[in-house]
């Protein structure tokens, strides 16, 4: 495990927690909100203190996740990685930290992976392989 975790911090995302990625999702729908607007989006169950979630978004800023600007007595925090960007960073990780010889495994997760999301992923995946190909014999 220690190899994993090892090679996971190379050019590694930050780690993130549930409530940070819950936070980052309302972010990306409604930008420029603050601390209680995410507040009152979250449901009664879910929402932890204003406290917590100040000191969460903090976080996310200090990561390098947030951009954040003063609006009267509160910040705004705007998301300064897209979602899809996101996501392929840190699936691009987990390959990375798990990664150790042949690929095939990896790759064939990969492909099932997109065929379970609906009958286009393959099409897209394709079509992303291909250009993928142009631009390296171009290159």
């Amino acid at each position: 495990m220690e190899l994993i975790r090892a090679r996971s911090r190379h050019n590694a995302l930050p780690q993130l927690g549930e409530l940070e990625l819950a936070l980052l999702e309302l972010l990306w729908q409604k930008p420029g909100s603050d601390v209680k607007a995410l507040a009152s989006a979250l449901t009664p169950e879910r929402r932890p203190s204003i406290s917590t979630l100040q000191s969460t978004v903090e976080r996310l800023h200090r990561k390098n996740l947030l951009d954040r600007s003063k609006q009267g007595h509160a910040y705004v925090y705007t998301p300064v990685v897209k979602r899809g960007e996101l996501m392929g960073r840190l699936i691009g990780d987990v390959i990375n930290a798990l990664h150790d010889g042949p690929t095939e495994t990896i790759l064939s997760g990969f492909v099932n992976a997109a065929a379970s999301i609906d009958n286009d992923s393959l099409d897209r995946l394709k079509l992303l392989i291909d250009k993928h190909e142009t631009n390296r014999r171009n290159a």
